[in-house]
């Protein structure tokens, strides 16, 4: 059995997709996640997240088969028109740790998943070799072969295919800000800033292949939780209603140790709703200086 997790701990990651049953074979049947719910999106819920016209969109929820205490959320929305991935100000990616990366691409040929970064090593980060894919919602996911820890961070190895989320990416308006902000308010730790042309955003912005990004690891200790990354001056808002679910990859759940430590803007007061993710505890959800949607999780006694 899984450890319960801790505070800053990546619990889940929720993407939109035009077509759930579709997204189900690719996440289920070529991923090999283990589909644990289905069911409409509960309205309260819905308002937590400040996305009541989301309310009632189907929705299914999906984990390693490893048992990793990390859920993957699919909710089905309309894809705006004007939507392309990595161009826009909030959750850019979700980082899963996998086995046997270099045999992925093989396994992807016939699903929904585009291929757009082959595995390769980065520059400066010899410790995993990511891949880069985009599902049908539009949703980033890199899939990542852990190989060892970094002089400042203890990366998880894979427990089955594909294993749980490890790291978030995230487009800030302001990268320091971001970084001081969840520091401060949710009190994690900033880690290392590393500087490199980074091809996802080179190739997204079309800017040239030797074009270069700052990005910062935040942590806690030596988990890593999340990549905030500089994007440049002509990034875009999301688009799509500002009263739903944003378009690709959408919220981003941590777990803390108690909500009412944390001073916070809630969306709604903290309240335990239904779902496999909460096992009975009180969330609550805020906008980040992205703009991006965190749901945080208490991971300490379970409400009576």
């Amino acid at each position: 059995m899984s450890a319960p997790p801790t505070h800053g701990q990546i619990i889940g990651g929720l993407s939109t997709t035009p077509d759930l049953a579709a997204a189900l074979c690719d996440y289920r049947d070529v991923l090999g996640l283990r589909l644990v719910e289905t069911g409409a999106l509960d309205a309260g819920l819905a308002a937590a997240w400040g996305c009541p016209a989301s309310a009632g969109a189907a929705m299914a929820v999906l984990q390693p088969q490893s048992g990793a205490p990390c859920y993957l959320r699919l909710v089905e929305a309309p894809l705006p028109p004007d939507f392309r991935p990595t161009t826009s100000y909030g959750w850019g990616a979700f980082e899963l740790t996998v086995q046997d990366v270099y045999g992925w691409p093989d396994r992807l040929v016939g699903s929904g998943f585009t291929v757009v970064g082959p595995p390769r090593a980065l520059e400066g980060m010899p410790h995993f070799v990511p891949m880069q894919v985009i599902g049908r919602g539009g949703e980033m996911l890199y899939l990542n072969e852990v190989f060892g820890d970094s002089a400042g961070s203890d990366l998880p190895r894979a427990g089955s295919p594909v294993d749980r989320i490890f790291i978030c990416i995230l487009a800030a308006r302001d990268r320091a800000d971001s970084v001081s902000w969840y520091a401060d308010r949710i009190g994690l730790d900033a880690g290392e800033t590393f500087n490199l042309a980074y091809s996802m955003i080179n190739k997204a912005f079309g800017l040239p292949a030797d074009y270069r990004s700052d990005l910062t690891m935040v942590q806690k200790g030596r988990m890593t939780i999340l990549e905030v990354d500089d994007y440049p001056p002509v990034t875009l808002e999301r688009p799509g209603p500002a009263d739903a679910l944003p378009a690709g990859n959408a919220l981003v759940s941590l777990a803390v140790d108690c909500l009412d430590k944390l001073d916070l803007a809630w969306i709604t007061p903290p309240l335990v709703h239904p779902g496999a993710l909460y096992g009975g505890r009180r969330s609550g959800t805020v906008r980040d200086p992205a703009g991006a949607l965190l749901e945080l999780v208490e991971c300490g006694a379970v409400s009576g």
